[in-house]
């Protein structure tokens, strides 16, 4: 059954939100997956029955044993410290975890012979507050927040190993996902966070105005992203996103009527660290990928809203 085509694929985060949707559609596709993840935010309840399990952190030196054991020919990083408050509070951690792991990880890669490196970025927190929109590759990267700025560093590394050891790339720098498997007691995610809290009957918090703008995606158009990316033409930096803002106002709007919470808003001090207004120029995805989003927002949102009143326990703070 096996192909010329079929590969062997590590993703690590593989048990994380988007991670694991992205896992199911390598196995979709014929691929071998194999998934590393600590669990420290991924489940356990995603992973994949058909996908290899290793419970370990990337930065674990014992993951070089992992690579040697397995032979990987693409390497999908998803796995990353990725809340913007918690990267604010202790940027050190946050280094730790999305630097000094994935040069862990890009080490390995290396001297395992892997062919290629998709890593995930963040569109939404690399670019700061925008001089432009919608914002392109070629816009700046200006981030204030550690986050944005641990995994933009981590572009620079991949873009050297290139250089150095022919070591191919592509990085996707990622909207505000959202969709089934998000957890809705997280600190990331609103759209999760905004269900869980209505399907339970809890009053849902806005910070700021809510007239803040973020490039809403659904996941499964994500993973789709991560197959094109993985094509050896694909090269280099891409934004991933809509092309237009969604205010959060909008979302709780839309999310109160598919939902049928009535209440309205109760509104918060801003948090700092989060950039006012985003949103992302996926041109040259569409162009060199051939990706574009497929399912709209409202479409999105009902089938998230779905999945949480079958799947999830709301069960708030």
């Amino acid at each position: 059954m096996a192909s010329k085509n079929r590969l062997k694929i590590l993703v690590t985060g593989g048990a994380g939100f988007i991670g694991s949707h992205v896992v199911d559609a390598l196995l979709e596709a014929g691929h071998e997956v194999v998934i590393v993840d600590d669990l420290s935010t991924g489940r356990a309840s995603n992973i994949n029955p058909r996908a290899r399990f290793y419970r370990m952190d990337i930065r674990d030196p014992h993951l070089s044993e992992v690579f040697e054991q397995e032979r990987f020919d693409i390497v999908n990083h998803h796995a990353a410290q990725m809340d913007v408050r918690k990267s604010v509070a202790d940027p050190l951690f946050d280094a730790d975890v999305n630097i000094r792991g994935s040069l862990n990880l890009l080490e390995c890669a290396r001297k395992s012979g892997v062919r290629k490196i998709v890593y995930i970025s963040t569109g939404g927190a690399v670019y700061g507050e925008p001089e432009y929109l919608p914002c392109d590759e070629a816009h700046p990267v200006n981030p204030i927040c550690p986050y944005g700025a641990s995994k933009h560093t981590v572009e620079h590394y991949l873009y050297m190993y290139r250089v150095l050891y022919g070591l191919a790339y592509a990085v996707l720098r990622y909207p505000n996902v959202y969709g089934p498997r998000q957890d809705p007691n997280g600190e990331a995610g609103v759209v999760a966070i905004f269900i869980g809290q209505m399907l339970a009957g809890k009053q849902p918090t806005i910070f700021g105005s809510g007239e803040q703008e973020r490039d809403f995606v659904y996941v499964g158009d994500c993973a789709r992203a991560n197959l094109l990316a993985m094509e050896d033409h694909v090269q280099g930096i891409f934004n991933i996103g809509s092309g237009r803002g969604t205010t959060i106002n909008q979302i709780y709007a839309l999310l109160s009527e598919i939902t049928g919470y009535r209440p309205p808003p109760v509104y918060g001090p801003p948090r700092a660290g989060e950039t006012f207004r985003i949103f992302l120029d996926a041109t040259k995805a569409r162009r060199e990928m051939g990706w574009e989003p497929q399912v709209s927002l409202e479409e999105g949102l009902r089938r998230t809203v779905a999945y949480f009143r079958t799947r999830e326990v709301s069960t708030g703070h």
